[in-house]
């Protein structure tokens, strides 16, 4: 191509752009209408991945956060109304074998929880009492809110202290602090050393409830006389080694109890898989529903360039008289086309990232439990600008094909 046509090119294009332009200015309404549909299916493409990215982090981070590398397991009571044989309850002796004999185990620990009542200034009020073994905090997250936890001297020494959980601290010692007070637990008073809350809601997957009272596993065997774990908690070393420490645990236990016991070992990670799998479908379909937004814009793009052919048919003809090529008058409808797609992805995709920075301000000022964070998909805002964009000049090209059609001598008589 020479210099000159190279040049004549350029002409062409900018002569394009500006017909364009002038045409959408002396319809600025019309032009704003159309966009507006496109505004909105750009918009949710951005928000629904979003949302989709925001509801997954959560969800993900709160079962994360429980312990995606736990393993718990209990003993199964197959015989309803019968005894159990201790025989068959778990032991320490079963964690102490399980944290020797499992290399991907880091911690272990064990509860054994029972229903008490509280004695507070204004009733009784009904708790459950847990006795759990050394590693426990780390396991399940507690956060201690005042005082301390258990020291290796208040397991040894079987100290007759406890933690209460804030809910029932705040209920049972209303206008003072519960750290160093009494509590009666039922025939027993305690030492409170510390206040605690967990990290996350729990989901129903341990025995902490809004009002419990944990104490050194040693006094648990004091008070009830028996010495075996309800329930067993293994952490593994990554979320990775889980399914194999799930079956060497219920392997471990098998082997040291009668073949006829049956234990329930489980894991987190089926959870976790299922959250993933479910956000997935989720922002499947969600994304379903933006692309039918973006589909009705498209329609409306088309339908208001037919009419815009229509109405501008004398111009063509003109057009045509004076030497535009057909190709030139496709291109100017085109371009038409894709501005208003272009723009209105442009506002649709500010819009929804605005959103999220604006939800992300109102959090800080009102802090949601567990927190939430909404992240923004770049890669989403890409896809939304291509489709939208696509979308208008693909369903632009039929208007800017039939006028790009129209022949001269017929485009002029036209009224």
């Amino acid at each position: 191509m020479t210099a000159f046509e190279r040049r004549s090119e350029r002409m062409v294009w900018a002569e394009t752009w500006n017909l364009a332009m002038d045409s959408l200015r002396a319809n600025k309404l019309r032009a704003g209408l159309t966009m507006l549909g496109v505004v909105i299916g750009s918009a949710c493409i951005v928000l629904v991945v979003t949302v989709a990215l925001a509801g997954k982090k959560f969800i993900i981070g709160q079962i994360e956060a429980v312990g995606s590398n736990i393993v718990y397991a209990s003993l199964v009571s197959t015989n309803v109304g019968e005894s159990v044989p201790l025989s068959d309850q778990i032991s320490i002796n079963d964690m102490e074998a399980i944290r020797r004999g499992i290399p991907q185990v880091v911690q272990v620990a064990g509860t054994h929880d029972i229903s008490m009542t509280v004695s507070t200034s204004n009733a009784t009020r009904p708790v459950s009492l847990v006795g759990v073994t050394q590693g426990f905090q780390q396991i399940r997250n507690l956060i201690i809110e005042n005082g301390r936890y258990f020291d290796d001297g208040d397991f040894l020494s079987s100290s007759k202290v406890c933690l209460l959980t804030e809910h029932l601290a705040r209920a049972a010692f209303p206008y003072s602090d519960a750290v160093g007070r009494e509590i009666h637990v039922g025939d027993l008073e305690f030492t409170v050393i510390g206040v605690f809350g967990e990290r996350v809601q729990t989901y129903g997957q341990t025995e902490i409830t809004t009002d419990s009272v944990l104490v050194p596993f040693p006094l648990i065997q004091y008070y009830t006389g028996e010495s075996y774990i309800k329930t067993f908690y293994a952490q593994a070393d990554s979320p990775q080694d889980v399914p194999l420490v799930t079956t060497e645990v219920r392997e471990i236990l098998q082997s040291r109890h009668r073949p006829s016991a049956e234990y329930s070992v489980q894991n987190l990670s089926s959870m976790l898989e299922a959250a993933r799998h479910i956000s997935l479908a989720l922002t499947i379909v969600l994304l379903l529903i933006a692309m039918i937004a973006l589909l009705i814009s498209g329609i409306g793009i088309m339908n208001i360039m037919l009419v815009s052919v229509t109405e501008r048919t004398h111009e063509i003809g003109i057009r045509k008289a004076v030497g535009a090529r057909r190709e030139e008058i496709l291109y100017q409808f085109l371009t038409e086309a894709g501005i208003i797609s272009g723009v209105g992805a442009v506002v649709g995709i500010a819009v929804a990232v605005a959103i999220p920075f604006v939800v992300t301000a109102i959090i800080r000022l009102f802090p949601v439990p567990g927190g939430i964070e909404i992240p923004i998909s770049w890669p989403s805002v890409v896809l939304a600008f291509i489709v939208s964009c696509a979308t208008g000049v693909l369903f632009g090209y039929l208007p800017a094909s039939k006028a790009a059609r129209l022949q001269p001598v017929e485009s002029l008589h036209y009224e």
